[in-house]
């Protein structure tokens, strides 16, 4: 007689071969249409899971409940193909170390939306499912405002839309696939987010190598997921960061822990008492902001939502503590065809009494040359002590200056609302993506993602 307990568990055995099989059948098919996701398909595993709502990944394995990739193996191997696709573009994409303060639904419908939409803009047989006519009304509706359909940008979007929960329930049943449960990783688990997204991030710059060295024909077989791609591997810079590099060398006064042994510290307070044998310095040298000027473009041709945005993201960077000296010097001018305002920050409560009340001046035409006359008038007055540098927000849309000024001068731009044409050789160019800054000033984010070009 067959004991019942050992029959299920070689039931429940074959079962995971089964579903293991299927995996691999649906990696190796994806492969041979998509060589260029070779180790990406490659890095995950797989490991049945009776508790998973279906499938789902936390960037190392695939979890998957067996009866539902029976189901849907059932159904056609090109819904298995996608399903897996879907993950690993998850993965590629780091949607799941990315949520920052993102609403956690929202954020997993963008994220779905957006793997969905690549998907679909694949005419590859292995895994295409002619999209919906709900699917193709909003692809539509979100190609309208964005250029790309990244996560980020969707998230915009649909926040904006402020849909009714039932619209928004039917949105993410059309465009479920997995369990994005298994992205939040345990505490106690030897796998760490950051490890996840170094190993994603590496497979997603060697897919663009990879796409980009095929030619002309599958480029443009997979334009979406390149497009993506390209838009995340753009290299990354921190606002604070770039903001250093008008920093100046100063002494003030703290204590400099780094300025004394703590083993000969420790000895003298043991041996006598309370003698410490080397006291601490009562100073210490730091780079930090003192003297600064930020330049906002109050032209027509700027967006008044995106300069506040700028400026308030700015306002972030400056109010960290390590970022500038307690007492400052800071200008923030708002300039068209001429000199509209000019406010001096000096601590951190008039920077906050200025956004509070923050007002754009001007919607005039553009001229560049007033903003940095003016500067130029206030270093001749004595106004600065050592002025590094001045940041301007624009279009790019203007007159320049000819002369180099004696300071250093960076030229901030949006992504896609700029022209650059004009831009001397000697000013540097700071080009933000509107999404990010958008968020970062809803307190998503404090980093800026950005591409940067000209002169360092």
């Amino acid at each position: 007689m067959i004991d019942p307990t050992r029959h299920r568990q070689l039931e429940e055995l074959n079962m995971v071969e089964l579903c293991t099989r299927i995996f691999r059948n649906a990696r190796n098919e994806l492969y041979l249409n998509m060589r260029y996701l070779d180790l990406s398909l490659s890095s995950l595993g797989f490991e049945a899971d009776p508790c998973c709502r279906g499938v789902g990944t936390d960037g190392f394995v695939i979890y998957y409940h067996p009866d539902y990739v029976c189901d849907l193996y059932q159904r056609g191997r090109v819904h298995v193909n996608r399903a897996y696709l879907h993950m690993v573009l998850h993965c590629l994409f780091c949607h799941m170390d990315t949520r920052g303060k993102r609403e956690p639904e929202l954020w997993n419908l963008a994220c779905d939306i957006a793997v969905e939409s690549m998907l679909d803009d694949m005419y590859v047989k292995c895994i295409r499912v002619a999209p919906t006519p709900f699917r193709r009304d909003w692809y539509g509706r979100l190609h309208a405002k964005l250029t790309v359909l990244n996560a980020e940008g969707v998230y915009r979007v649909l926040k904006e839309e402020q849909l009714e929960p039932r619209r928004l329930e039917r949105l993410a049943a059309e465009f479920l696939v997995d369990d994005h449960s298994f992205w939040d990783l345990p505490g106690d688990s030897p796998k760490t987010p950051m490890v996840r997204q170094t190993q994603w991030s590496n497979n997603r710059e060697k897919v663009q190598t990879e796409m980009e060295t095929m030619g002309n024909q599958q480029d443009e077989e997979n334009k979406s997921m390149l497009e993506q791609i390209q838009v995340e591997n753009r290299e990354r810079y921190d606002y604070r960061h770039f903001l250093q590099r008008f920093s100046v060398l100063r002494e003030e006064m703290q204590v400099d822990p780094d300025s004394f042994d703590a083993i000969f510290y420790t000895y003298g307070l043991s041996l006598y008492g309370n003698m410490p044998l080397i006291e601490p310095l009562e100073s210490k040298e730091v780079s930090r902001i003192e003297d600064f000027v930020v330049v906002i473009d109050t032209s027509m041709s700027c967006s008044g939502d995106l300069v506040r945005c700028f400026l308030e993201e700015t306002y972030d960077v400056l109010c960290q503590s390590d970022s500038y000296f307690k007492k400052t010097n800071i200008h923030i001018i708002q300039c068209d065809e001429q000199v509209q305002q000019d406010r001096l920050i000096t601590n951190q409560e008039e920077m906050e009494t200025y956004m509070r009340d923050f007002t754009i001046i001007g919607q005039g035409g553009t001229d560049f040359r007033p903003a940095f006359e003016y500067v130029n008038g206030l270093i001749r007055q004595g106004a600065f002590r050592r002025l590094k540098g001045l940041l301007y927000f624009t279009d790019g849309e203007g007159i320049y200056p000819v002369k180099r000024p004696v300071y250093d001068t960076a030229f901030v731009f949006l992504k896609d609302q700029y022209t650059d044409i004009s831009v001397p050789a000697w000013a540097m160019k700071l080009i933000l993506e509107p999404e990010q800054l958008l968020e970062n000033s809803g307190g998503q984010s404090s980093g800026s993602k950005a591409a940067k070009d000209g002169p360092l």
